[in-house]
């Protein structure tokens, strides 16, 4: 903290004067001022940190000033001092927001402790405000764009999982880029433990022989190579949340020794016999179907019923087609800031293209094509040159038209058909 600014407000200039020399050998900047309206006028120009006052005053008494101070600036303390305390000042000081009410003559150290206490107070509400600042700009940093009505079943689904206590799992399923890993970490960043940990494991990069290190850590000397103690994963996460992304990617080897850390909800750490409970919430993803991969005896039964206590599923981006234009502004403005561009619109043509197409990467796909036609395109508007590329790629990945000799009528022709208005869109787009 900065170095704390002191005013006391007091017309004998005798108290003035020793609250100078007190509290300028401590280090405080001090600022005085004789009667009420000179407060106010330092108050508009000085930004104190704590405010010690007289009650009687000429001109305008203590009280009034600290009513004009508080709806100001409620968060400043202000201790009032009086040479004929009575119940009815004291009681009014109070309710008006006084921090403190001392009574004259002032004892020096008694003084010097409600300065210290008042600091503090303006230290812990200033750490308070920089943790829900973090707080608020982490949960912004997660927030779902979407108004369809497919969204808003999700985002209801969400709020259940996020008031749900820990020792509630939560399946989340849907198509590579529809955006699971954000929807789980609104989840944890709306939920109670927001300030925990969240641990992201890609179940993906964890080979069989590191998964239990990994994950339940390690003492030092536990295996060739262990020279410390190492804290594993759902160690590490503590009350907040584990993240397994891709579980259905798991070996069944490795689901069993999931399966149990989520039954016990307690590890060991290898090379060692304590017990450590698992306070943390598991959010598992995956862009597989659980439920015909246990069919098909990829994926063990007991483990996918243990994982879906809460299943949310992620539609895709041409199922919430509503979403679309909203999203591809959001990631304009984006990219705007990113890139130090200026671009103020995308044109209808491209807003009707992206309306209408199938988007199989989703939503990544979709940021993925703003970003680059945002560097592409040199005006103000984004237009069918920003998006040539994409146009082209597009028309390489078509497959070719059929013969006509030895294709049946209706299939030939619903092909040319769907050839003729691809080409035809493109020749509108470019005139």
């Amino acid at each position: 903290m900065k170095r704390p600014t002191l005013l006391i407000v007091d017309d004998d200039k005798r108290i003035r004067f020793a609250f100078r020399k007190t509290f300028e050998s401590l280090d405080y900047k001090t600022l005085e001022a004789a009667d009420g309206k000179e407060a106010l006028q330092l108050l508009a120009q000085e930004n104190p940190t704590i405010i010690f006052m007289d009650i009687m005053m000429p001109n305008m008494d203590g009280l009034e000033v600290l009513k004009e101070i508080k709806e100001k600036n409620k968060d400043i303390p202000v201790t009032m001092i009086t040479g004929y305390g009575t119940m009815h000042t004291a009681m009014k000081a109070i309710q008006l927001g006084a921090y403190e009410y001392l009574t004259k003559p002032l004892a020096i150290d008694k003084v010097r402790i409600i300065a210290e206490r008042s600091l503090e107070m303006v230290r812990l509400r200033k750490a308070l405000q920089d943790m829900e600042e973090r707080s608020f700009r982490e949960t912004k940093k997660f927030e779902l764009i979407g108004k369809s009505e497919k969204m808003q079943e999700v985002y209801k689904k969400m709020g259940a999982a996020a008031a749900s206590p820990n020792t509630t799992n939560i399946l989340i399923q849907g198509e590579s880029g529809t955006g699971k890993e954000l929807v789980a970490r609104s989840i944890h960043f709306n939920g109670e433990n927001a300030k925990a940990p969240f641990v992201a494991v890609n179940c993906t990069a964890l080979p069989e022989g590191l998964f239990e290190s990994e994950l339940f850590g390690y003492e030092k000397g536990a295996f060739t190579g262990a020279g410390d103690r190492k804290i594993g994963y759902l160690e590490k996460a503590g009350s907040g949340t584990i993240f397994l992304d891709e579980i259905g990617d798991l070996s069944l080897h490795l689901q069993q020794k999931l399966l149990r850390v989520i039954q016990e909800r307690e590890i060991s750490r290898v090379g060692s016999t304590d017990i450590l409970p698992i306070e943390a919430r598991f959010i598992a993803v995956t862009n597989h179907n659980l439920e015909k991969e246990v069919s098909a005896g990829n994926f063990r039964k007991d483990l996918y019923y243990r994982l879906n206590v809460m299943v949310l599923d992620i539609p895709p981006l041409r199922a919430r087609g509503a979403d679309i234009v909203l999203l591809a502004n959001f990631f304009l403005d984006r990219f705007n800031k990113k890139l130090r561009k200026n671009i103020k619109m995308i044109s209808d043509p491209i807003l009707s293209f992206l309306k209408d197409y199938n988007f199989p990467g989703n939503v990544r796909e979709l940021e993925n094509m703003i970003e680059r036609a945002v560097i592409l395109e040199q005006g103000d508007v984004l237009s069918f040159h920003a998006f040539e590329i994409f146009f082209q790629q597009q028309q390489k990945k078509s497959s070719p038209l059929p013969q006509l000799s030895s294709t049946a009528y209706h299939a030939a022709r619903s092909a040319w058909l769907a050839e003729f208005e691809k080409r035809f869109v493109k020749e509108r787009l470019k005139a």
